[in-house]
């Protein structure tokens, strides 16, 4: 199996997307999206933007390499009446399913940084999208001191190296790769804007738990601490996580947790 299929098909990744809602949906309404636009949510998991896009009047099609969250999103979309919201299996480095020009927006959330071939991946968002259109990601920053990629940088640690070759997805967070990468796909770097933004993760208990909630559902925690067990560290593991929880929970109640992540939101115009 494709081994990035088998990381997002590891676990149960709408757990963790359950508590990324409100700031989907939030992040979607800056986004001009006008009823009747072409969408394209690439990497869409279960559709954290996707449903918010529709709701707004949108065309939308959901594309994840995930089929447990394609089925997730379907079911979502047809639970909230959206018959303008499909999801299908797609692979962002290879959309060949898809023909060129044919959507307004593609957006991708946390999703398409972690497709392997970059290079490709910018290629392809390039090329579905239609004169004038538009491609926003939101991509993790490496080293950033907020939560999400903490989380990524902790768990490496516990983890054997990766494959010769590997390009971290974390690189999508760096301007300058980004500009190189579509320029790959002919866009110079003039088109190209880049801001800090904030997602926050909504979580209905204590941050002990919603670190629980990332070591049994979210495939890149669960590998490490599978890989921490064999080297008798998971409860070292456990604490570093705790630790970093417990650090960024913003929330004024005990018993929930509020915590903001930074990342880079890239605006290409085509």
């Amino acid at each position: 199996m494709n081994p990035n299929k088998a990381l997002w098909e590891k676990g149960d990744f709408t757990r963790i997307a359950a508590t990324m809602r409100e700031s989907g949906a939030a992040l979607v309404q800056r986004l001009g999206i006008a009823k009747g636009l072409n969408v394209l949510d690439l990497g869409c998991g279960d559709g954290t933007t996707a449903l918010p896009a529709a709701k707004l009047g949108a065309e939308v099609l959901g594309v994840d390499i995930a089929r447990n969250l394609v089925e997730a999103g379907n079911r979502r979309a047809k639970e909230h009446g959206l018959a303008n919201c499909r999801f299908q299996e797609g692979d962002a480095s290879d959309l060949r399913q898809l023909p060129d020009q044919t959507f307004d927006l593609v957006v991708s959330i946390f999703g398409a940084m972690f497709a392997p071939k970059p290079f490709e991946v910018a290629k392809e968002m390039v090329r579905v999208t239609r004169p004038s259109g538009r491609i926003v990601m939101g991509n993790w920053i490496p080293n950033d001191p907020t939560l999400v990629a903490q989380i990524l940088k902790i768990s490496s640690s516990y983890t054997p190296p990766p494959p010769e070759g590997f390009v971290s997805p974390m690189t999508w967070g760096v301007e300058s790769h980004v500009i190189e990468r579509f320029a790959g796909g002919g866009v110079p770097a003039e088109k190209i804007s880049f801001m800090r933004d904030t997602f926050m993760f909504h979580y209905p208990g204590f941050p002990s738990a919603f670190v629980d909630e990332f070591r049994k559902y979210y495939g890149p925690t669960m590998n490490a601490f599978e890989a921490a067990d064999k080297n008798g560290r998971a409860a070292d593991l456990q604490r570093e996580l705790e630790d970093l929880f417990d650090s960024q929970n913003t929330s004024n109640r005990k018993d929930s947790t509020v915590i903001p992540a930074t990342f880079l939101r890239v605006t290409v115009e085509l």
